[in-house]
């Protein structure tokens, strides 16, 4: 499995390079548009993982880097974030 998590951060990491290369010389029209639009959705929905996930990030030791990572590398940072010790222990 962490082989299929390190492909999707890669991937991510891919798809971003290409928005910023589109954003500096974009690409033809029907493709800049919709390259654009892409981006924008995934950085909205990234944002709403920072947003979700704001609880269990801040018994974190760098809680920012944390949300920058969730930021730019969305559910393949936030899965491997080992879980919090208090939802443990309400289950017991």
């Amino acid at each position: 499995m962490k082989v299929l998590w390190g492909l999707g951060k890669a991937l991510t990491l891919l798809f971003w390079g290409l928005v910023l290369i589109n954003l500096l010389q974009p690409m033809i029209n029907p493709f800049d548009v919709l390259i654009n639009l892409a981006g924008e959705l995934l950085l909205l929905t990234h944002l709403l993982e920072v947003l979700l996930l704001r609880s269990s990030l801040s018994g974190r030791p760098h809680p920012w880097r944390d949300r920058l990572l969730i930021l730019v590398l969305g559910i393949f940072h936030a899965h491997t974030l080992p879980a919090s010790h208090e939802r443990d222990a309400s289950h017991a």
